[in-house]
């Protein structure tokens, strides 16, 4: 499958990705969601793609556990951390 603008994929964060928007959180006056941990799956919205094949790098809006997104940028198709999947079929 092509990733095109606007699709919803899985993000998986990884520990950076967690530490950082734990650290945004925290400098809040209200707390906006839960803690975000490496290996968390959430959904994301491409909003860029580098390039036209499957495994073209992509942008991703990443919806958390609460009121905030974290955007990762220039993040490829695989498997674990700091990599988006397909989601499954059901």
């Amino acid at each position: 499958m092509q990733p095109t603008i606007g699709q919803i994929v899985h993000y998986t964060l990884g520990q950076q990705d967690a530490n950082e928007i734990n650290r945004r959180r925290t400098h809040r006056v209200t707390r906006t969601g839960n803690d975000a941990q490496g290996g968390d799956v959430y959904p994301a919205m491409i909003v860029r793609i580098f390039g036209d094949t499957p495994e073209s790098a992509v942008n991703l809006q990443v919806f958390l556990d609460g009121s905030d997104s974290h955007w990762a940028t220039s993040r490829t198709l695989g498997d674990g951390q700091f990599h988006w999947a397909w989601p499954e079929r059901v």
